[in-house]
């Protein structure tokens, strides 16, 4: 039996959440075992981390909502020993265990294949967040958003979705304004390719229901007031996808931006996201977002520091990706 490290959540009763070794046994049903060469925290495993959130809900647990890897074995005729996938979701790290660990057991319909132009570190430097991002972007397409448009605002700049969706719309010849409270990361927002950067502050408490219209798109992985207040400054016919609760899961707003503005308000979810939409979202990251840009938001560390550094992102000391290397 294979023996490899796990980020092993419990409640016994106390919550606990350590790097111990586990076999093939402890690992969930499925019919792909998958070699897992990197995993990635994102604010979701934070919060599983930490135990900040009700996110686990069987237990013991292994944490890690995605992976990246080679199969090692399938019983499904969609995959065979020697592909390389990359799994995002689908309550893995939450009911099913997941990927901050050497191995993992998953089902066949959950994986994608790794695009050929990323290696599994550098899809793990994209994760469920930059994935995040890149169906965000798809849905203002979807509603007619076009470079020219006008500012498109991006919250929580520097995060994962919004340092990644930044890269991207800057890619696609958008003007971005990046909204952070971290005024010394100036330079790293203006790197990706923000145009403006702005005081989180302006959005982060109680406005007008209707604003000065500044905004032809938003990417919101706030929530609360903020997404509140984006909506009340989006411009006539604009889009807003939100994708986060990183200050609440309230939404304080009135229905007066939809209605008297036309806004259309896009909720993204990653999570259940169909398979076509996750291979449209990979294989344009394949096609738009610069490797170059990717390096530069990216922190590896190893598994054994994936505690630490999981209090480290619910504390807000970390910018960009952080990436996992479990073995």
């Amino acid at each position: 039996m294979n023996r490899f490290a796990a980020l092993v959540l419990d409640k016994n009763p106390e919550f606990s959440a350590s790097v111990r070794e586990v076999g093939d046994d402890f690992l969930s049903d499925g019919d792909v075992t998958l070699d897992v060469e990197y995993s990635t925290l994102n604010y979701k495993d934070g919060l599983a981390v930490t135990n900040r959130s009700p996110v686990v809900r069987s237990w013991p647990m292994v944490a890690g909502i995605d992976g990246a890897g080679t199969v090692a074995a399938s019983t499904s005729p969609k995959w065979k020993a020697g592909d390389r996938v990359v799994l995002n979701g689908f309550g893995v790290g939450e009911t099913h265990k997941g990927c901050l660990a050497g191995r993992a057991r998953l089902k066949s319909e959950w994986l994608v294949r790794l695009p050929d132009a990323f290696t599994a570190k550098q899809a793990m430097a994209i994760g469920t967040a930059g994935y995040t991002a890149m169906l965000c972007v798809l849905a203002l397409e979807r509603h007619g958003l076009m470079p020219g448009d006008g500012e498109v605002l991006v919250t929580g700049a520097t995060g994962g979705v919004g340092s990644v969706a930044i890269a991207l719309l800057a890619k696609l010849g958008h003007r971005v304004a990046a909204a952070t409270g971290k005024a010394s990361e100036e330079a790293y927002l203006t790197s990706l390719g923000a145009g403006s950067i702005i005081d989180r502050a302006e959005l982060a408490a109680p406005g007008k229901p209707l604003q000065k219209e500044r905004w032809s798109a938003v990417v919101d992985a706030v929530g609360s007031h903020t997404l509140a207040n984006a909506c009340a400054q989006t411009r006539y016919g604009g889009t807003v996808a939100a994708c986060g609760l990183a200050q609440g899961m309230d939404f304080p707003a009135t229905v007066a931006p939809f209605i008297l503005r036309g806004v259309t308000l896009a909720g993204i979810d990653s999570v259940m996201a169909p398979l076509p939409l996750r291979e449209q979202a990979w294989s344009r990251l394949a096609r738009d977002l610069d490797p170059a840009k990717l390096e530069a938001i990216t922190t590896e560390v190893p598994l054994a520091q994936a505690v630490e550094q999981a209090q480290r992102l619910m504390a807000g000391q970390v910018r960009g990706r952080i990436v996992v290397r479990t073995r």
